[in-house]
């Protein structure tokens, strides 16, 4: 075997190897190959003990082949614990979730269940400028059901609101899920709010894209990242 053989198969084993890393195999269904370390130091030996003794090969080359393939070797390792990390951090997550279901939780979200005959309430972080609060309520078909003010605290802050029930022709409103806008007043401007609610959480469910867990509560989904209180 010549020396500039078993350099040239070294290379091209080790580009194997990396492309073998971010790609997919060859049509056919059959994987590049891919060199061992064990695998490369044996050609190195074998370089060594066939090159001509009056032309020795650069001793340099062999360090730069080695951390070439040290580098491919440790990408394919890091690569593994990522995805080893990755599922761990979701079973973790997942089994987190589990033990809210049954459970009472607080979320920003702007949905809430109604049973007919009862109140909804819920809270926003008003800000300092605000002097009124709007809160505007829709059905699920979008219709508007109610309109009431609330006054926040002097300076802003948490505020908490309670809608009766009620449509504003004063009659019952039916069970179901509603939609709350709240507009914040004053200081010459208006800025939209996002409520927060109580709900109680059914289920899970998990986006296999992106790996994100949602809670399935008797309002709605909610992002298990969009909840700020367990009760």
């Amino acid at each position: 075997m010549s020396v500039d053989s078993v350099s040239a198969y070294a290379a091209q084993t080790a580009a194997a190897a990396a492309s073998a890393s971010s790609s997919s195999s060859s049509a056919s269904g059959i994987a590049a190959p891919q060199l061992s370390e064990s695998d490369f130091l044996s050609l190195l030996v074998a370089q060594m003990q066939d090159q001509d003794p009056t032309q020795p090969s650069d001793p340099t080359a062999f360090v730069s082949q080695l951390a070439s393939f040290s580098e491919v070797s440790g990408m394919d390792s890091m690569q593994s614990s990522m995805n080893n990390l990755a599922s761990s951090m979701l079973a973790s997550q997942v089994a987190s979730g589990t033990s809210l279901i049954g459970q009472a939780v607080v979320a920003s979200t702007p949905t809430a269940a109604l049973t007919s005959g009862s109140t909804v309430t819920g809270a926003v972080n008003a800000p300092s400028s605000a002097t009124s609060l709007q809160v505007q309520v829709t059905d699920a078909n979008g219709n508007p059901v109610s309109t009431f003010t609330v006054t926040p605290p002097s300076g802003g802050g948490d505020t908490t609101f309670t809608w009766n029930g009620e449509t504003s022709a004063g009659a019952a409103a039916p069970t179901g899920i509603y939609t709350f806008s709240v507009t914040a007043n004053g200081g010459g401007s208006s800025s939209s709010l996002t409520p927060m609610f109580a709900s109680t959480v059914t289920s899970l469910s998990v986006n296999p894209s992106t790996q994100a867990l949602t809670l399935n509560t008797n309002a709605g989904s909610v992002p298990l990242s969009s909840v700020v209180q367990v009760q």
